[in-house]
């Protein structure tokens, strides 16, 4: 069984990183360098988790193992060298869901394993594991944006996308300068002049990362509630919850070394 597993993932593995390498010949014919280089950039990620799984003495399921290297693919491929980021609203929301989930599992292994160890004086009850998996997962979701807002701020990028609004409140407009908020309905339009004389007009109040960044925490915080609930379970009823198993890592003793390590 976990040879057919890991000729999944190692077919998974060669399937994407085929598609990624046409993808970045395509776009060096096309001159698109900054898509192109996002492109090694995937194929640097895909070997992650054989990488992290060797360092850290980690078997990775094959369902997350796989699922981590689609999550890599949707990312970089079809999130920002495809713009789905752009064509679809939907798609980062998704992504951060799933990161949520991804990182609430592995840090539920990692504090899982701490509590196996018999050498060590540490033992946590099911619901504390799962409030550990959850703060990391979280820490996880927060360091990233922490990321988003260096890259934007640093380089000629927009990670943190931008949303439109039609409303909001500000003490900043309250005309006795004291701490009232007063609201802004019904804007139609926003005009940004530039110091060229230039004029763009946009419909609606355009919100600079905000509403994206307190977005994908949200949906972080789904992700990583949801583990967490089933990783209390597992502790419980442990070899009793398949789904959870899927994606935990264990500790790699009887481990065999992925095929494509």
């Amino acid at each position: 069984m976990q040879k057919r597993e890991k000729r999944a993932v190692f077919a998974v593995w060669i399937t994407l990183r085929t598609v990624v390498l046409l993808v970045a010949v395509r776009c060096a014919f096309q001159q698109r360098w900054e898509s192109f280089f996002t492109c090694l950039l995937a194929l640097v990620l895909f070997l992650a988790p054989s990488f992290a799984a060797r360092q850290l003495r980690l078997r990775l399921p094959s369902a997350m193992e796989i699922t981590v290297l689609i999550f890599i693919f949707c990312a970089e491929i079809l999130g920002e060298v495809a713009a789905f980021y752009v064509k679809y609203p939907f798609w980062d929301t998704m992504l951060h869901t799933v990161n949520g989930f991804l990182f609430a599992a592995f840090g539920f292994s990692l504090v899982d394993l701490l509590n196996e160890e018999r050498t060590l004086r540490f033992r946590l009850s099911p619901p504390f594991l799962a409030l550990a998996a959850f703060c990391f997962s979280m820490t996880a979701g927060v360091l990233w944006e922490f990321l988003e807002f260096a890259a934007d701020r640093l380089l000629p990028l927009d990670m943190q996308k931008d949303t439109i609004l039609t409303g909001f409140h500000s003490v900043l407009l309250d005309p006795s300068h004291g701490n009232h908020p007063v609201p802004v309905r019904g804007i139609t339009e926003t005009v940004i002049s530039l110091a060229d004389g230039r004029r763009i007009t946009v419909r609606g109040y355009l919100d600079i990362g905000l509403s994206d960044t307190m977005k994908d925490l949200f949906v972080n915080f789904l992700g990583a509630a949801a583990f967490s609930a089933i990783g209390a379970v597992y502790v419980r009823r442990r070899g009793k919850q398949p789904f959870a198993a899927a994606f935990i890592p264990t500790a790699a003793a009887d481990a065999q070394e992925p095929p494509h390590a």
